[in-house]
């Protein structure tokens, strides 16, 4: 790790506290938690996720910005929650994800926004929870995940949509599901994730293109329920908890590390960039050149309702305005300018659908 402070971006270009503003949208039709979002066609999909006795449901709802409504769509054949959901022009297809009984799902449904409808698709090679998913060219590729056994994955598979098949790559060094992955060029980079209740902080990039993994340097602090957020050429991990073991206490961390994808290294961060609050599984995500993190859990009985923004000039986080409804396991997502927080946790399952939105000053 070398010193050198995250890049410098003129003031001008982002956004001042003052022009962030929390907006309370229409409400989901009904409470939940993990369900999953995706955006097409400028509108936002919910699909699945756990009711209060934690069942999963078949609920699929589309939310106009234009309208701030929600509209309900014809359910998903499979009731499931925790999906992994990528959009492909005018489909969306779900994948996985846990069912009814509690087990994870080979079960790939996908539906046409034209037609209205919801066709079967070729089933994954074994049902799994936790799948992160990327596309490309219209190619889905589907890494990790955790199986009927319990085990973590290390299958990378892609979905040719053509033939609707599925086809096996090279597998992933590390298996592991509810890993972070992005595309990056041709290149998807897979962040983290877990093994069991565990944490993993390895960091693996597949080349689409040469069909080969390569070994990052490892994330420097291990830690569960953490955001990944890829900014201007720089990867942010941020957060999260220090799990348990042995004579160790589980810890909430205000961390920030930071990897900087040209010089392929993690960079020293000083503790004064570190987060305000401690945190983890809240929302985050890029604001107009500011990453942004909202609620979650911390130190406090309560959720936390804070929020705050890095400056990367000043190389520190400000506050911004709360959350109106704090809440910790949100589904999020970015659309116009706005960081979405959907559902969630705050006594009990929350139906709040909140945007903080940045207006241009």
């Amino acid at each position: 790790m070398d010193a050198r402070t995250v890049p410098t971006v003129t003031a001008m270009e982002v956004p001042n506290i003052k022009d962030f503003h929390w907006k309370t949208l229409a409400p989901l039709p009904s409470r939940r938690v993990y369900s999953s979002l995706v955006e097409a066609g400028g509108q936002v999909y919910a699909i699945g996720g756990c009711d209060d006795n934690g069942v999963p449901m078949d609920c699929f709802e589309v939310y106009s910005p234009e309208a701030d409504q929600w509209t309900s769509l014809p359910p998903m054949p499979t009731a499931r929650a925790g999906v992994a959901v990528i959009a492909l022009g005018k489909r969306i297809m779900v994948i996985g994800g846990v069912g009814t009984n509690q087990l994870p799902l080979k079960i790939v449904e996908m539906y046409n926004i034209d037609e209205g409808k919801w066709k079967k698709r070729s089933v994954l090679r074994e049902a799994a929870m936790g799948i992160s998913v990327t596309t490309k060219d219209y190619r889905v590729y589907a890494a990790g995940g955790m199986g009927l056994d319990l085990r973590p994955h290390n299958h990378l598979q892609h979905y040719d949509m053509l033939k609707d098949m599925w086809v096996s790559l090279a597998p992933m060094p590390t298996p592991r599901y509810a890993a972070t992955s992005f595309l990056r060029g041709s290149k998807i980079y897979v962040l983290g994730g877990r093994q069991s209740k565990y944490a993993v902080n390895a960091f693996e990039v597949f080349d689409i293109e040469t069909r080969s993994w390569t070994k990052f340097p490892s994330i420097p602090c291990k830690r569960a329920f953490s955001s990944f957020v890829p900014m201007d050429g720089y990867l942010y991990s941020l957060g999260g908890l220090r799990q348990g073991r042995l004579y160790r206490q589980p810890k909430f961390m205000r961390t920030m590390d930071v990897f900087d994808m040209e010089q392929g290294g993690w960079m020293k961060i000083e503790r004064s960039s570190f987060l305000k609050k401690r945190r983890a599984d809240f929302v985050s995500g890029c604001l107009k050149g500011r990453v942004i993190v909202a609620g979650g859990l911390g130190n406090q009985p309560t959720v936390l309702e804070t929020a705050e923004a890095f400056h990367p000039e000043k190389n520190k986080w400000e506050s911004l305005p709360p959350m109106p409804t704090p809440r910790c396991a949100c589904s999020s997502i970015v659309i116009k300018s706005c960081l979405l927080a959907v559902g969630g946790v705050n006594q009990g399952l929350s139906d709040a659908v909140e945007a903080l939105c940045v207006s241009d000053s």
